[in-house]
Order: C-alpha cells, then sequence, then structure tokens
C-alpha cells in the first residue's frame, strides 16, 4: 500500500504470534520492543505506545517518570535478562492474537477548572502534542505507518482539556513559533475545532470527528517542499499551486489507508472551500460545504492570522476575529462563524485592552454571563505611563465600574511578557 501512513484500527491485520511480559522500568535494556506503558499516556515521556528502545535516554527518561510498569513484546525484541526474570511479573500472551494489548484505559478527568488551574495541565498536553505531530509529518514524509490510536489518544487529551475549561488549551497552542508553526498550527486547529464542536452542541461523536480532523487537517503538508511550506517571504504562483495540493494530498493518503470516517476526510479534503465557490480544491459553495468543513475553514483561518509565520507577525486574537468578521461575507460560513465567537468570546484570551479608566490589561478568561465582560489582568496605567501591580478584574462582576473601552495592538506596546502575563506561566515560545 503506497505512502500508507495511518494503520486503520477498524480492518483485521495479520495474526501476530506476540509474547506479552509485564516487566518493572528497571529491568529495561536496549533492544527490548516496548508494547505500552501501565500508566495513563501523559505520564510517560514518550507519545507512542509500541517501539523498540534504541537510545540510552529513553530508559533514563522512562525510570524518571512516574511509570513504574511496562509491557514489552519478547517475539519483537529482547526478552528480560535470566538474571533478573524471577523478579519479573508472570508472561501473560503466548497465543496468536490480532492487535498488540494496551494499556488500560484511564479514567476520563472532564471536571470543570478555572483557566489559571488548567493551563498547567494544558501546556503538558501542547509539549506531547506538538512531538507526537511533528512525528507524524516526519514519518509521513518518509512513507511510514503512523497508529492511529496515538492521534485518537491526542484528540482525547485535547477534547478533555477543553471540556474542563474551553480557555487555556485554544489560547496556549495559539502560541507558537514561526519554526514549528507548521505541527503547532495542527494542535490549535484541533483544540478549536473541538471547542466549536462543544459550543454547537455537537455529539460525541462529531467532536471526536472535528478533533481528528483538526489534527490530520493539514497532514499533506508532510508532502510539500520543506523550502516551500517555511518559505519566509511571499509565494510565487507556482508555488502556491503546489501548496494549493496539500488538501488533495492528504485525502488520498487517509483513503489509501482505509480511513473509515468521511467526516474527518471531508475536513480534510474541503476546509480550504469558501461559501462564495472562490476556494480548493473543487470550488464547493454555500450548502454543498459540510457543517465540518465551514468549521474547519473558520478554525483554520483564525489560528492562520492569530500565529507567528515563516513570513508575517501574528495579529491579536480580538484583531483577528474583527478581521474574520470582515470576510464572513462571501467566504466564511456566517452561522458559524458566530458560533465560534461565541466559543471565544468577543475578545478571546490573550487580547489586549484599554479600559475607561485608562489602563491597559489582558484577557484571562470569559465570563458565563456576557461576552463583552471578560476577565482581564490590569498591569499598565496609561496616565502615569507606567506598569502597575497586576491585578485581576472580573469586568463583568455586580460591582465593577470599569470597561473596556478597545483593543490595543500589542505590536505598538511591545511588552514582552504579555504571554506570562494572560497564562500565568513562564515564558512561552
Amino acid at each position: 500500500m503506497k505512502n500508507c501512513i495511518l494503520r486503520h484500527t477498524g480492518h483485521t491485520p495479520t495474526p501476530l504470534r506476540t509474547m506479552l511480559k509485564r516487566i518493572s522500568v528497571q529491568h529495561l535494556t536496549l533492544g527490548m520492543h516496548i508494547d505500552g506503558f501501565c500508566a495513563p499516556w501523559m505520564e510517560h515521556p514518550f507519545w507512542r505506545n509500541h517501539f523498540v528502545l534504541t537510545d540510552p535516554q529513553d530508559i533514563v527518561r522512562v525510570r524518571a517518570s512516574t511509570v513504574q510498569e511496562l509491557w514489552i513484546d519478547t517475539s519483537k525484541g529482547l526478552d528480560i535478562a535470566p538474571e533478573a526474570a524471577p523478579q519479573a511479573l508472570p508472561e501473560v500472551a503466548v497465543a496468536p492474537i490480532t492487535a498488540p494489548a494496551a494499556a488500560p484505559t484511564p479514567q476520563r478527568d472532564t471536571t470543570p477548572t478555572t483557566a489559571a488551574v488548567e493551563y498547567a495541565r494544558a501546556a503538558q498536553i501542547c509539549a506531547k502534542a506538538k512531538q507526537a505531530v511533528t512525528t507524524m509529518f516526519h514519518e509521513a514524509r518518509l512513507g511510514q505507518m503512523v497508529q492511529t490510536e496515538l492521534a485518537e489518544q491526542l484528540v482525547q487529551e485535547i477534547t478533555d482539556s477543553v471540556m474542563r475549561n474551553p480557555s487555556a488549551m485554544v489560547s496556549l497552542a495559539r502560541i507558537k513559533t514561526a519554526d514549528d508553526y507548521t505541527y503547532m498550527h495542527s494542535v490549535a486547529v484541533c483544540a478549536l475545532m473541538v471547542a466549536l464542536a462543544l459550543q454547537l452542541k455537537l455529539d460525541a461523536a462529531q467532536t471526536r470527528s472535528a478533533g481528528m480532523g483538526g489534527l490530520l487537517h493539514d497532514l499533506g503538508k508532510a508532502l510539500m517542499p520543506l523550502e516551500v511550506l517555511n518559505k519566509p517571504g511571499k509565494l510565487t504562483d507556482a508555488e502556491f499551486t503546489l501548496i494549493k495540493a496539500h488538501p488533495t494530498k492528504g485525502h488520498m493518503l487517509l483513503v489509501e489507508c482505509l480511513t473509515d470516517d468521511p467526516a474527518v476526510l471531508d475536513i480534510m479534503l474541503h476546509h480550504h472551500e469558501r461559501t462564495d465557490g472562490s476556494g480548493y480544491p473543487n470550488g464547493q459553495s454555500g450548502d454543498g460545504i459540510s457543517l465540518l468543513a465551514k468549521m474547519g475553514a473558520v478554525c483554520d483561518v483564525y489560528d492562520a492570522i492569530s500565529s507567528d509565520r515563516p513570513y508575517k507577525k501574528g495579529w491579536d486574537p480580538a484583531e483577528s476575529l474583527k478581521k474574520m468578521a470582515e470576510w464572513t461575507h462571501g467566504h466564511l460560513d456566517t452561522q458559524v462563524f458566530h458560533a465560534f465567537v461565541r466559543s471565544m468570546g468577543i475578545y478571546p484570551t490573550g487580547s489586549l485592552v484599554r479600559l475607561a479608566s485608562g489602563r491597559i490589561a489582558v484577557v484571562t478568561g470569559q465570563s458565563t454571563s456576557t461576552l463583552l465582560k471578560p476577565i482581564v489582568k490590569v498591569f499598565f496605567s496609561t496616565k502615569s505611563d507606567m506598569r502597575i501591580p497586576p491585578v485581576v478584574v472580573d469586568l463583568s462582576a455586580p460591582d465593577c465600574t470599569d470597561k473596556i473601552t478597545g483593543r490595543e495592538d500589542p505590536a505598538y506596546w511591545r511588552f514582552p511578557d504579555l504571554n506570562q502575563l494572560w497564562s500565568g506561566l513562564g515564558p512561552l515560545s
């Protein structure tokens, strides 16, 4: 199967004779084939669950984590050393099976949290997601297989974070360097798609498809020349024509792998279609574009224009929404865009605003009662032209007399710690 990069989990693979053994991390040696960790996905240091240990540092990373035990497949790698065998846990599978056993599915945690609490967890997910997506793109370029179960785990972690707090993950994923834009853009669009799906009250299956479609929507770019993909200047007509092939390329990759979710395929192929028919690759228009593809278009555009890219500085989140509002007629679906604004807020987290009191603040979260009065962190006085001790203010509180009078341009103010101010974390790339 040429260029098949996603292992479809629904078809029946050739039976494998697998020898699974549960061992302590202290018995790990190079050459062992890891076949699952006895810990939640976010607690072990790899984005994969199945691979051969070839790097001594990987053993160090496992032992430094909270993981105590894991599974190895002795039919694909080395067994435990004879002198350690008596201490190993018993062998559990010797008969032919159709797929490797996986670690138990951890209980999902979707208990609502504040943005401040969720930022730390979301930062961990972003770090692991960047590693996962970078590897997926790399393997796609090499024509190697990527396991869908890992993409599904990543989408689940992102979904749970968005359900705990819709602001933290989508805000952190927006922060990316120009160099890692291609990879973190996929993570950001996944989070945005999940948040939008929840806003539109889509069911669990549709929300999962939205997240998977967001994560994989640009996978076709893995087949684009890097010098074109990362070009710091404007693309030539020929280069743009080449880049415009990425939805079709990505769609072909998924079709060849027998991907059984038509919604994911649809998002990948049609996230650049526009309601007036000016998009690509098929020039679909109006109701000819599916809801999920329209969602993909909105989320893709928002993250693209609000992020730093190789050839331009990203716009402020609130400015990005303002620009998109101007483009809804003829390009983006109006109803989907309005739902997107409701999910993000008129002033999304990270927006720089001026208050009626003459103070400058950055938005740190959204109010549950109104889109126009978010939670902000005040930190600068225009009257004294000085920084002031940061204070969090809920503009929707009954006793609050201050209000937003307009957006401010971060490029004008050049506050070096703006991201740290709204996230409460250390320096963000």
